[in-house]
C-alpha cells in the first residue's frame, strides 16, 4: 500500500567512489656504488570488475526488532529485518572485493512502515530543530551512493521528505517525480558514479531513479497540483540516452516499480504500476535494474531488450531488510571505453551475521525513545480481540475500526449529510493484530492499523455500494456448495491481498463464495429495509481507497462529504483514551458473512 518541491538540483555527481593517486617515479642518478634497476611501467589493466548492492522497501527496519510485539523479530520463515545486519554484510562485501570496487543503491519505500518512521514523522518529527531521521543517519553511515524514490516517502508530506532528503549525504533519485507546473525533475533523475581504475579510464556507472506513478493516488492530498509522476517506461526512454551521452560505461537504473507488468489501480492511471520489466523490455541501453515496490524475492531475472536483443539483469531483494542484492560486473577496455563483458546477481540473508554494532551505537538511543512510545498504555479493553480470522469472519476488532471511523466522519458532516445513512469500509491489515484484555498500549492499536492512512466521507449510491462491495468479493476464491471450505486456500484470489480487501459496516451483506464472481453480494440491507440503488450513502473510507487505491469502483470519482489530515490509528488510539475501557458491544455491528448457496459458512 502502500502508498514532493521544487529546488533543482544538479544532476551529475563526479566525486569518485575512490580517490586513487597515481605518482609519477623521478630519476634516480647512478654513482659507482649504486646500481640504478629500471623497472618496466605498469601496463594499464584491460579488464576489471565491480559490483552494485542494492537494498529495497526497508520501511525504517533498522534493527531487528518488531515493535508491534515489543520483542526481537521472527516469522515462519526465519528471517531477520532491519539495515543493521544488511550493514554487516555490505562491510563483508567491501572487504571481499575492495571498497573501490563496490557502490550501494537503495530502490525506495525507506521513511514509512514501522514505529519508528512514525514517531519520527508525528511524535518527535524531523521537521523539528536537531531531529535526525534514523534513516539518514544508518545510510549515512553505510554510505548509499543513491536511492530512488519510493511511494511511500511521499506519505508525510512534502516538507518532511524534503528534511529526510537534507539529512542525506546521497541523492534521492526520482526521472519520473515532475514538478506540476514547470513539467521539471523535481528531484535529481541521475546521478553518475565513477569507479577509479589505476592506469586507466575511470568506470562510469550512470544511476537512473524512477518511482512509482501511483504515488498521484495514493498520495493525492500531499502531491496533487505540486508533483506529477509520468510512466517509467516514458522517462527512461529520455534519460538513458543522455546518460550513454556522458560517457557512461554503464547504466544501472533503480526503479521503485515491480517487474510482473501488473497494475492494482486499474485504468485509474495511464501508466504501469509494475513495470521494470517493460522498462527493460523497451528502453535500449540498461545494463541492469534493482528493483522494488511489490516486496518479493528476486535473486536474478533477465529481460531480452526488444531493440537491440542486449539482456538486461533484474533483482529485487524482498523487503525490510530480509535480503540484499548484489550485481557483480566485469568489465573489458576496448578502444579507450569499458564495455560490459559479464554481469550476475543474487540475493545474500542476513539472518546469520550480526547487526553492525556501529549502527547499534548510532541508534540505539532513538530505539529506546520509540520502545517506551509504543509501550504507552492508553486504555482498557474488556475481552481479548483478534484479528486472526477477520479475513474471512465479522469479528469486533475490525468493529472497533469501522466505529472510529463512522464516529468521526459523523461529528464532521454537515446538516445535510448528516441526515444521509453513514456506513464505513476498511480492510484487515493484518491478521496477527491482537488488542488483548487489560492494559491496551499504543503498539496494540499500531499493530491493528499499520498504515498511516487518513479519513473521508464519500458518497455512494445503493448500486455503486454493491459495485463495490462485488469488487471486494473477488478476494475469495470460488468454492462450490458442497465443497469443504479451506480458510488456507480460500482469500487472496487473483492477486488480491488482505490490505486491498474492505468489508462494510452499518449494512448487512453476504458473500456467497459458491457464486461466480461479479453476483456474490447477497441479501444487501440497511436497517433491515433492502438497499434501494438509487439510496445515497456517507461511506467512512481511509484516503487510500478514496483516491483510487487497488482499483476500487466509483470512490475516487464520488463526492467528498468528509475529510481529515488526521490519521486514523491516532484516532483509535484518541477513542480509546477517551472512553478508558475498550467494549466490543460499543461497536458498530458489521454483519456479514459468508455463504456457499445460502448456507452460512462459519
Amino acid at each position: 500500500m502502500p502508498v514532493s518541491p521544487m529546488n533543482r538540483r544538479e544532476f551529475v555527481q563526479k566525486s569518485a567512489v575512490t580517490g586513487v593517486a597515481v605518482a609519477a617515479a623521478g630519476a634516480v642518478a647512478a654513482t659507482p656504488a649504486q646500481a640504478v634497476e629500471h623497472k618496466p611501467a605498469a601496463r594499464a589493466p584491460k579488464t576489471w570488475s565491480f559490483s552494485v548492492l542494492g537494498t529495497t522497501d526497508l520501511h525504517s527496519h533498522v534493527f531487528d526488532w518488531d515493535y508491534y510485539k515489543d520483542a526481537a523479530y521472527s516469522d515462519a520463515k526465519g528471517n531477520s529485518v532491519g539495515v543493521a545486519r544488511v550493514a554487516t554484510l555490505i562491510k563483508q562485501q567491501r572487504e571481499a572485493k575492495g571498497e573501490e570496487r563496490v557502490l550501494l543503491v537503495d530502490a525506495g519505500d525507506i521513511i514509512q512502515g514501522t514505529s519508528l518512521a512514525y514517531y519520527f514523522a508525528r511524535v518527535q518529527p524531523i521537521t523539528g530543530k536537531g531531529v535526525k531521521h534514523p534513516m539518514a543517519v544508518a545510510m549515512n553511515h553505510m554510505r548509499y551512493d543513491a536511492a530512488a524514490l519510493g511511494n511511500h516517502e511521499f506519505n508525510y508530506g512534502i516538507e518532511t521528505l524534503r528534511r529526510f532528503e537534507s539529512q542525506c549525504r546521497f541523492p534521492l533519485l526520482g526521472a519520473n517525480a515532475l514538478d506540476a507546473k514547470t513539467l521539471r525533475p523535481a528531484f535529481a533523475p541521475y546521478t553518475v558514479k565513477r569507479i577509479c581504475v589505476p592506469g586507466a579510464p575511470d568506470i562510469k556507472v550512470g544511476i537512473l531513479g524512477l518511482t512509482n506513478p501511483g504515488i498521484a493516488l495514493w498520495d493525492k492530498d500531499n502531491v496533487s497540483g505540486k508533483m506529477v509522476f509520468p510512466g517509467l517506461v516514458e522517462q527512461a526512454k529520455k534519460y538513458v540516452p543522455r546518460l550513454r551521452a556522458l560517457g557512461c560505461d554503464v547504466v544501472f537504473l533503480t526503479d521503485h516499480s515491480g517487474l510482473d507488468g501488473s497494475t492494482s489501480y486499474g485504468d485509474a492511471l495511464p501508466y504501469v504500476e509494475n513495470a521494470s520489466n517493460l522498462v527493460a523490455e523497451q528502453v535500449p541501453g540498461i545494463d541492469a535494474i534493482l528493483v522494488g515496490h511489490t516486496h518479493v524475492e528476486v535473486p536474478s531475472y533477465t529481460v531480452k531488450n526488444a531493440e537491440t536483443g542486449d539482456e538486461v539483469l533484474l533483482s529485487e531483494p524482498y523487503c525490510w531488510g530480509y535480503r540484499l542484492s548484489v550485481f557483480d560486473f566485469e568489465v573489458e577496455l576496448e578502444h579507450g571505453r569499458w564495455k560490459v563483458t559479464k554481469k550476475t546477481a543474487q540475493t545474500l540473508d542476513p539472518k546469520s551475521v550480526d547487526e553492525d554494532p556501529e549502527i547499534r551505537k548510532l541508534l540505539e538511543a532513538d530505539h529506546d525513545l520509540v520502545v517506551k512510545y509504543v509501550n504507552t498504555a492508553v486504555g482498557t479493553c474488556t475481552e481479548d480481540l483478534s484479528a486472526a480470522e477477520s479475513c474471512w469472519k465479522d469479528v469486533p476488532i475490525m468493529d472497533f475500526i469501522h466505529q472510529v471511523q463512522m464516529d468521526t466522519v459523523k461529528a464532521g458532516l454537515s446538516a445535510s449529510d448528516a441526515a444521509l445513512p453513514l456506513i464505513s469500509v476498511a480492510a484487515p491489515f493484518s491478521r496477527t493484530a491482537d488488542i488483548p484484555a487489560g492494559s491496551v498500549t499504543i503498539k496494540d492499536i499500531a499493530g491493528l492499523y499499520i498504515y498511516d492512512n487518513t479519513l473521508y466521507g464519500k458518497k455512494l449510491t445503493g448500486a455503486q455500494l454493491k459495485d463495490y462491495l462485488e469488487f471486494a468479493a473477488k478476494y475469495y476464491h470460488q468454492v462450490p456448495g458442497g465443497t469443504k471450505v479451506d480458510t488456507a486456500t480460500l482469500t487472496n484470489a487473483n492477486s488480491f491481498w488482505d490490505y486491498m480487501y474492505d468489508t462494510a459496516a452499518g449494512v448487512s451483506y453476504d458473500i456467497d463464495i459458491a457464486a461466480a464472481e461479479g453476483s456474490r453480494i447477497r441479501n444487501l440491507t440497511y436497517g433491515g429495509t433492502a438497499v434501494a440503488d438509487d439510496q445515497v450513502f456517507v461511506v467512512a473510507v481511509n484516503n487510500y481507497r478514496a483516491n483510487g487505491g487497488s482499483g476500487y469502483p466509483h470512490i475516487a470519482a464520488a463526492d467528498i462529504a468528509y475529510s481529515s489530515t488526521n490519521e486514523i490509528r491516532q484516532l483509535m488510539i484518541d477513542y480509546v483514551t477517551a472512553k478508558g475501557a475498550l467494549d466490543p458491544a460499543d461497536f458498530a455491528v458489521t454483519n456479514w458473512k459468508l455463504t456457499q448457496g445460502g448456507t452460512a459458512v462459519f
